[in-house]
């Protein structure tokens, strides 16, 4: 089987690497299972769909698995994650034609598929706090962590949770969401390497921290299965979940994204940004960046035809008005 080589998709993975080995570190073995299981699945699915079809198979897959991988919690089955991201590649992808063609990101069409069919394994099953592992050898000489049985939530659940164990990973979460730090650092990798935009990364973030602060400020209290919750801080939302993982590797997903203008980035990154505040605040979904990626993903033709349509339009009058 040949695949056809992407630099760009290599940064990618080079900048995903560091949070591969912090899931490996916090949650043990079964992060490389699971990410084995991923990876073999679409590379089958992707290389069913080339000998039929005779799509290319690109290392654009490997990003795809990996994300998709890192977006899992830990106790996840292994056969819902095949599932996942077979949907993924096949109808997230392929069908349109293979790489460059895809109106959705495949990673998180997948994760949207195994949140909507399995929502107790996506949800609930959170291994518990990561500090009680220790710092050496910490997860690494277990199958998981020491909460194998054991369901916690996801810190966009639970208030409390530490600013500094948010920012370093010791804390619930998904494979890899839990380390502020390290998202950050691969994220500025990718960006430096030119493999990731940075106009649609900074956008996503001041529109996510100016939305929240807001309501934070405000004052403004959601209902949830534990009565009246006030809207976390600033801060606290950006390092919970997985939305710094999606702004930096996800949603400047160079197909699936706004690529055409700089001021189409700027609306796309903003939209994403906004809409992640929004659904989690008001929505049952609690995450919010899955369904935020995918509104975004959907409107990211639209806001490139239009832009280039109205760009078009006034050069063709500046062009009549000099002839004049």
């Amino acid at each position: 089987m040949k695949i056809q080589k992407q630099q760009a998709m290599r940064t990618v993975l080079y900048g995903l690497a560091p949070l591969c080995f912090a899931a490996l570190y916090f949650f043990g073995w079964r992060f490389i299972a699971t990410l084995a299981v991923v990876n073999a699945t679409g590379l089958l699915c992707e290389w069913l769909m080339f000998k039929r079809y005779g799509f290319k198979v690109t290392e654009s897959l490997f990003v795809s698995c990996t994300l998709f991988a890192l977006s899992l919690p830990p106790t996840i089955p292994l056969w819902i994650a095949a599932m996942g991201i077979a949907f993924g590649i096949i109808f997230g992808k392929m069908v349109f034609g293979g790489f460059g063609k895809n109106i959705f990101n495949p990673a998180i069409t997948a994760r949207a598929f195994v949140y909507i069919s399995f929502g107790v394994p996506m949800t609930a099953a959170f291994v518990e706090d990561a500090t009680s592992l220790g710092f050496f050898p910490a997860a690494l000489g277990s199958w998981l962590s020491k909460a194998d049985s054991v369901s916690a939530a996801t810190p966009l659940v639970t208030k409390g949770e530490p600013l500094l164990d948010l920012f370093l990973g010791f804390t619930s979460g998904s494979f890899g969401e839990t380390s502020a730090l390290l998202i950050l650092l691969g994220g500025l990798y990718i960006i430096y390497k030119k493999a990731a935009n940075w106009k649609i990364v900074v956008a996503s973030l001041l529109s996510f921290t100016l939305l929240q602060t807001i309501f934070w400020a405000s004052g403004l209290q959601i209902t949830t299965e534990h009565g009246l919750v006030g809207v976390s801080s600033p801060l606290v939302a950006l390092f919970s979940g997985s939305f710094l993982l999606a702004a930096f590797f996800m949603i400047t997903d160079p197909v699936s994204a706004s690529q055409s203008t700089d001021a189409g980035r700027w609306i796309y990154g903003a939209l994403f940004g906004l809409l992640t505040v929004l659904i989690r605040t008001f929505s049952t979904w609690i995450e919010g960046v899955t369904f935020a990626i995918l509104i975004a993903n959907m409107f990211a033709p639209l806001l490139d035809t239009l832009l280039k349509s109205a760009k078009a339009k006034k050069k063709q009058k500046g062009a009549q008005g000099g002839a004049a």
